[in-house]
């Protein structure tokens, strides 16, 4: 930042949850609405982006495996934003702390000694439990639950994330679906059962949502039945009855999802 420059601005880091506009947290809506300026991810929902009536609307493109921003840009982008607006929202899908990359930007304002803060947002996990109407958790059957993501940056080391993954209980794999081949392998050899219950969720919370019950020996197949959009893989024996009893469980969670609409 040039010494001229005069900081007035404050960064929100805002959570737009997994989608559907009416699940965005009361707060980040008001500050939504509030703002001067909008760096929001591909990823946002569209209506959500219409409550910024007074805000400029500037795409930074984050999305895993398409063209991006560079994440060095964003940062830059923020830090000189705030000595030109006030109130500056920088718009992350899902909750920016769980893999949103959240924590170098909240690095480079620290970094300026700009005023920030953090809203959070309902992530992908847990809006397709709620769609699946199947919890994380469940007493007897998993204690524990592991959100992790094999996909690595570029010019990155693998990411060894079977140690923390095989510890049992339940498994969500964020940005599932270009790696499914790769996941299904990596669990199979670190000793899990080809019979181990798995589940995609495609756009969960929206209305279009995608479910695909399958197993971890089937999830190879299964991914070519999502259509494109952001999959999250659930895995574990809590969807014993999502993968054995699939048709009767997708009628069941159809008139459920038509009772919300």
């Amino acid at each position: 930042m040039r010494g001229d420059e005069k900081l007035k601005g404050k960064v929100y880091i805002v959570g737009a949850g997994s989608g559907a506009l009416d699940l965005l947290t009361v707060r980040a809506l008001r500050l939504i609405e509030e703002c001067d300026v909008v760096f929001y991810d591909a990823l946002v929902n569209p209506e959500i982006l219409e409550c910024a009536k007074k805000a400029k609307l500037v795409s930074v493109g984050k999305r895993c495996g398409y063209a991006s921003t560079t994440q060095r840009f964003i940062n830059k982008t923020l830090v000189s934003a705030v000595a030109r607006y006030a109130k500056v929202v920088r718009l992350k899908g899902g909750d920016p702390m769980m893999f949103g990359r959240a924590q170098e930007e909240i690095d480079a304002l620290r970094a300026a000694d700009i005023p920030f803060e953090v809203v959070p947002g309902i992530s992908a996990a847990f809006a397709a439990s709620a769609d699946l109407g199947v919890s994380l958790s469940k007493r007897g059957v998993s204690r524990s639950v592991v959100f992790v993501t094999p996909r690595v940056g570029d010019g990155e080391p693998e990411n060894d994330w079977i140690p923390p993954a095989s510890v049992g209980g339940t498994i969500a794999v964020y940005m599932a679906s270009k790696q499914a081949g790769s996941i299904q392998d990596a669990l199979l050899r670190s000793g899990y059962k080809g019979s181990t219950p798995a589940v995609f969720v495609e756009r969960a919370s929206f209305a279009d949502r995608r479910i695909v019950p399958t197993t971890l020996a089937g999830i190879k197949e299964a991914v070519k039945q999502l259509g494109g959009g952001p999959a999250i893989l659930l895995i574990g024996d809590v969807y014993a009855d999502v993968a054995g009893e699939s048709s009767a469980f997708l009628a069941a969670q159809s008139k459920l999802i038509l009772a919300r609409q």
